[in-house]
């Protein structure tokens, strides 16, 4: 079998209301491309049709996969697609496709490199958001702020949800990195800046989504707990490179 050029990774929970949707896109999207392409679906502890939905997709696409995460949070879901994926490059997507599927060819490198991390920024020059409540964004930028004054100075956007990887960075920051939730992205970006690598920011155009259950609040009081965790790990030795 081909190994892909690029895989998507789509973390899933209870998503049946848009996955049909996303993965229409998706798949519409990489079969126009020249490059080979696989999607992987990584379903985690949903209760409604999103493994019915998402497995109905694999029987009529041979470059879709399924697999079950059975650990929640979004980190160990999109942890499992990283390492289950085949691709030279690994792409994770939210599955409210926020961004538009077409500008995944902003973050693929002009030549192939083994040490690759582009991220999506809405901050970055050039980024357009759309909908966006003011009171959103203002949270945004103040979470922001904690994050890099405490962990990740320079980084604009951390928890934006697209991000590529080559395979090679991708097997070693992923098989090393231990949250589950959605802090995972804050100690992804640390532990790559531990290993040295280069992290480049690709603005996007951000569509809001009105239907996100996060809350900003709450968010921010884990991530500040969780950024303490990740700071400890490290005094600890935990993300050392295994000899």
């Amino acid at each position: 079998m081909q190994t892909p050029f690029l895989s998507v990774i789509i973390p899933a929970h209870n998503e049946e209301k848009r996955l049909s949707q996303t993965l229409e896109q998706v798949l519409a999207f990489l079969h126009l491309q020249e490059y080979a392409s696989e999607v992987v679906v990584v379903e985690n502890c949903s209760t409604d049709r999103t493994l019915e939905i998402a497995q109905g997709y694999a029987q009529q696409n041979s470059n879709c996969v399924v697999v079950q995460e059975p650990v929640p949070g979004k980190g160990s879901a999109v942890r499992r697609g990283m390492l289950t994926a085949r691709g030279q490059y690994r792409f994770m997507c939210d599955a409210d496709l926020s961004m538009p599927i077409a500008e995944v060819n902003k973050f693929l490198p002009s030549e192939h490199t083994e040490k690759y991390i582009a991220i999506g920024s809405r901050e970055a020059p050039g980024a357009v958001r759309y909908n966006e409540p003011y009171y959103r964004h203002l949270g945004g930028r103040l979470v922001n702020a904690m994050i890099q004054l405490s962990i990740l100075f320079g980084l604009n956007d951390t928890q934006c949800g697209f991000k590529v990887f080559s395979a090679r960075v991708a097997e070693d920051l992923f098989s090393t990195q231990r949250l589950s939730n959605f802090s995972f992205d804050i100690e992804l970006l640390y532990l790559a800046r531990l290993r040295g690598y280069r992290i480049d920011e690709i603005p996007i155009s951000y569509y809001y989504d009105i239907n996100s259950t996060l809350s900003p609040v709450r968010a921010a009081f884990q991530m500040a707990r969780d950024i303490l965790t990740i700071l400890r790990n490290a005094r600890q030795g935990f993300y050392a490179r295994p000899d």
